[in-house]
């Protein structure tokens, strides 16, 4: 019986894909696996038994990540499965961010009382909310994961003329991306070519400020910028500049600051971007798939800080599953372990990221258990598990 830790409540859409040879609860002592939305796990004592931590949405910021993979514990997130309903609000951000609905709607608030009048001064005043349409304006997309592709794909079918920069593009994304996408060398080329920006890139020592005094600077004046990736990739200082100074029109977010609340052509809203049921319940089944999919077979999906490897079962196998650093001699080290226990290795793949690898082992014969504890032995072993068929 795997035992599962919810750290907070997770779709029961997703949850009941367990099974029967799952519990799950949000209390419980020595997990096989947590499973966590927004809860902050940096000051959490992980259990030694602990194997996994799946985190349903994309950000990881409160899981200590580079600790876990120290213990030998997989940190999965869910990549893409909150990536329509980011879509759809980074869309409407750029129809509020133009079209100046929000004051529109606020003011209209104000005509409360006016009777009869109400409609003849809703025509009066209608002019000072105009704003420009989406069709035949630039969309500069920063960031070609699963969010900035349907981000680009979409505004492309609203009629915009779309540049995407991303240097660390998949293969997998560009076969998703239109054709019709320019895609940009560099974030310079993206700055002079767009009338709209977004941006869909994680939080880096690269990117955090990206959006400062410089890079305003090389925009097109009235630039509208839509933020609901990160909030540090914008300087708030230099955006609250540029709107006072009209180099930029209008800059729209779900990371608000203090600052930022209540000042002209500023469109704060609270962090919506994965706010819907659909989004909550596709998280919610990816985690626990990936989860299940480790526990029971070893394979790696999606994680965050140990490389993806996925390998089909041998009939009639066990499975060892070796989390180690990423040195040289390491896998000749493994198979002459298995050698000396009598155990015949029938399938065996290995990947590695970084410092860490992954290997896993599909042996039959000799002594699993003893090789196991050898393997434990070694320098380069994080953590060693054997799958029984």
């Amino acid at each position: 019986m795997y035992k599962i830790l919810c750290l907070n409540k997770i779709s029961p859409i997703g949850t009941k894909r367990f099974g029967e040879s799952y519990t799950f609860s949000p209390e419980m002592a020595s997990p096989d696996a947590i499973l966590v939305r927004s809860a902050s796990m940096h000051d959490m004592e992980l259990d030694e038994n602990l194997l996994a931590i799946a985190r349903a949405g994309a950000g990881t910021n409160n899981i200590p990540v580079e600790d876990c993979a120290k213990k030998g514990v997989v940190v999965f997130n869910t990549p893409g499965a909150n990536a329509n309903a980011v879509k759809e609000l980074v869309l409407c951000a750029m129809l509020l961010s133009s079209r100046k609905i929000g004051p529109a709607m606020d003011w209209v608030k104000t005509l409360k009382g006016q009777g009869a009048e109400v409609s003849k001064l809703v025509e009066k005043g209608k002019g000072q909310f105009a704003g420009p349409e989406l069709s035949g304006k630039s969309l500069g997309v920063v960031g070609l994961g699963a969010i900035g592709i349907l981000v680009a794909n979409a505004a492309h079918s609203l009629g915009m003329e779309v540049y995407g920069y991303d240097p660390f593009l998949s293969v997998d994304a560009a076969w998703r991306l239109s054709r019709s996408v320019h895609r940009s060398m560099s974030l310079d080329e993206i700055y002079a070519n767009s009338d709209y920006i977004t941006l869909h890139a994680p939080s880096t020592p690269d990117t955090k400020g990206m959006v400062n005094a410089e890079s305003l600077s090389k925009m097109r004046d009235s630039v509208r910028i839509i933020n609901l990736a990160r909030g540090d990739l914008v300087d708030s200082a230099a955006m609250l500049a540029a709107l006072q100074s009209g180099k930029a029109a209008a800059y729209a977010t779900d990371f608000p600051t203090d600052g930022m609340i209540g000042q002209e052509n500023i469109i704060a809203m609270p962090h919506l971007g994965a706010s819907t049921p659909e989004s909550e319940d596709n998280c919610a089944m990816m985690a626990v798939d990936q989860v299940k999919e480790y526990l029971e077979n070893g394979n790696i999906v999606n994680s965050v800080n140990l490389p993806s490897l996925s390998m089909a079962r041998e009939p009639g196998t066990q499975r060892i599953c070796v989390i180690h650093r990423n040195i040289p001699g390491a896998i000749a080290d493994f198979t002459t372990v298995c050698g000396k226990a009598g155990i015949n290795i029938e399938n065996m793949q290995s990947k590695s990221r970084k410092d860490y690898a992954y290997t896993i082992l599909d042996v039959q014969g000799g002594d699993t258990v003893a090789a196991a504890q050898s393997l434990e032995t070694l320098d380069a072993i994080i953590r060693v598990r054997v799958i029984s068929a």
